[in-house]
Parts: C-alpha cells; sequence; structure tokens
C-alpha cells in the first residue's frame, strides 16, 4: 500500500489510528478519574477550603519541578540520565494530578471554570487553565534548570525535603492526602538517592566537575530556605491534622543534607538566603514562572474543547 492507498481509505493517517473512535484520543474525557473509587469525604474537623488550598500546594510544586525536569528530555548527558530524569519528573506528575485532584474533590470551588461543553477534567483544568498568580508553588522549584551540575543539587535539596514531608503525612488525617503520601515516600526515596550518588559522583569526579557542583549548589542554595518557610495554610493544615508545618522538618532535612556535603567533602555555602517570607506560596513567583506556564500551558489553554 502507496501513500496514495492511505488517502483513499482516510481522510489522514490519523483516521486510520483513531480507528473510528475519537474517544481515545479526547482531552480529558478517556482518562480515568484519578481518586476513581476513593471516598473523598472531607474528614470530621477538618475545612475544606483549607484542605484542598494545601493540597493545591504540594500538587503545584510537584507539577511546576516535573516540567522543569521534563526539560531535559534528550538533553541529558547520557541516556541513562536522560531516561532516569524523565522517570523523576514523571513521578512527581503523578503525584500533581492525584494532589490536584484531592484539592477538586475537597473543594470544587478552585477549579477554574471551563467554557461549556469543555472535556477538561478538574485536576487538568488546574494545571493549564490557571493564571500566574493562582500557583502556590514555591519559588525554588520553577527556576531555570542551569547545567546538569545545578540540577543535580536542587533535586538533592528538594527530594530530601519532599521525603520527610511524604513520610509525615503518611500519618495525615486525610485518608486520601495520606495514601498519596504513602506512594510518594517510595518514588522520592529514589529521587534523592539518585541525586545524592551524583552529587558525590560529581564532587569527586574531576576538577572540573567538582567546580561546577560546587557553583551549581552555591546557585540553588540561597531559594534553599524557602522550602521550610510556612505560610498560614501550612500552619493552618498542621494544626488541623492533615498537614505539615515545614519548619519543623528544617533539622530533620538538614541533617541528611550535611550528611551528603561531608561524604561529597563540600562545604555548606556561605551566601544568605534570598527573601524573607514564602513568596512563591502566596502567588508571588519569580521572572521564570510566566515562560514555563506558557510552554506548559500553550496547547491546552489553544484548545480548551479540544479532543485528540
Amino acid at each position: 500500500m502507496d501513500s496514495h492507498d492511505l488517502d483513499l481509505d482516510h481522510d489522514s493517517v490519523y483516521d486510520g489510528l483513531l480507528g473510528g473512535d475519537a474517544s481515545q484520543w479526547a482531552f480529558g474525557t478517556d482518562f480515568e478519574d484519578p481518586l476513581a473509587g476513593v471516598d473523598t469525604t472531607v474528614p470530621a474537623g477538618v475545612d475544606p477550603g483549607a484542605l484542598a488550598a494545601y493540597c493545591l500546594m504540594l500538587g503545584d510544586d510537584a507539577l511546576i519541578y516535573a516540567h522543569r525536569l521534563s526539560e531535559w528530555t534528550s538533553n541529558a548527558p547520557d541516556l541513562e540520565d536522560d531516561i532516569a530524569l524523565a522517570n523523576i519528573s514523571l513521578d512527581l506528575l503523578g503525584q500533581a494530578r492525584l494532589l490536584l485532584a484531592r484539592a477538586a474533590a475537597a473543594d470544587p470551588g478552585v477549579v477554574p471554570t471551563m467554557p461549556e461543553g469543555s472535556p477538561v477534567p478538574a485536576e487538568d483544568a488546574l494545571a493549564f487553565f490557571r493564571d500566574e498568580a493562582a500557583f502556590r508553588n514555591v519559588r525554588f522549584v520553577e527556576a531555570d534548570n542551569g547545567d546538569f551540575a545545578v540540577t543535580i543539587a536542587r533535586l538533592l535539596l528538594f527530594a530530601t525535603h519532599r521525603l520527610a514531608l511524604l513520610q509525615r503525612l503518611t500519618t495525615s488525617v486525610d485518608p486520601v492526602l495520606a495514601a498519596v503520601a504513602a506512594k510518594g515516600v517510595k518514588e522520592v526515596t529514589y529521587h534523592r538517592d539518585y541525586a545524592g550518588r551524583w552529587f558525590v559522583t560529581l564532587a569527586r569526579g574531576t576538577e572540573e566537575s567538582r567546580r561546577r557542583l560546587v557553583a551549581g549548589l552555591g546557585t540553588v542554595w540561597p531559594m534553599y530556605a524557602e522550602l521550610s518557610r510556612p505560610c498560614e495554610v501550612e500552619v493552618a493544615a498542621a494544626a488541623q491534622g492533615f498537614g505539615v508545618d515545614p519548619a519543623t522538618l528544617a533539622d530533620e532535612v538538614d541533617a541528611v543534607v550535611e550528611h551528603v556535603l561531608a561524604t561529597a567533602g563540600v562545604d555548606r555555602p556561605d551566601v544568605a538566603p534570598s527573601g524573607t517570607g514564602p513568596l512563591g506560596r502566596v502567588g508571588q513567583h519569580s521572572e521564570a514562572m510566566g515562560p514555563l506556564l506558557a510552554v506548559m500551558q500553550v496547547v491546552a489553554r489553544a484548545h480548551p474543547k479540544g479532543k485528540w
């Protein structure tokens, strides 16, 4: 069969792929609800709005960092790390989907209004149809990747913090959030291990790899403190038993980071933290956030009723 025969059988080659059932390519219409079969009733004593706001923060951290790490796809130093970083990105994207779905189930009011007839599910609407100021991720995850050493340094700090956070959340009074955290613990344990091994390898490698690693750590270190700065939502979440005040994780996270630094023979950077407040948590983002969202959201926003 030549290309002319294909044209006779279908209006385009994509028609052949669809097999007459367009729903399998529908944007958001043929994917199972990530919380299907789960009792999403908000526990007694928990404010639904606060739970939704808290899940948005954790989901946005995972979503935005997943997008950043996905930019390494086809650009990593070798194939193995290309796949490793892509898999870490996918793990975080999965966490983001569950957390955004939990936010929408707890308080449907957080979901952006979509055009009538749009098939976009709630978690996708939250990911692709919110403006920059509505995102609640920390600035730490939205910064540009830099070179491989910068990425490794940032991944080590982020994964160490997130692992400690998810371990605490496994005892959340919200069983949905506790289950999402338990699943994430297994994934982020690998993320931390991957970053830690590369951190030591680069530090003990060539003079150039060590120089870049130390420079990379110095690049991300000023933003590191942001992970431990609590905002009002996080304090309220901890008080109601479904969340964690990140300030209570600081010593535990710092001890792990210090151990990796000592193993690598790298000194703790002597630089002041940037900012004093949880800026990203209140929607005040860096210059890097706008271009990131433009790339991440462009297709969905162009086709709010789109099917593919």
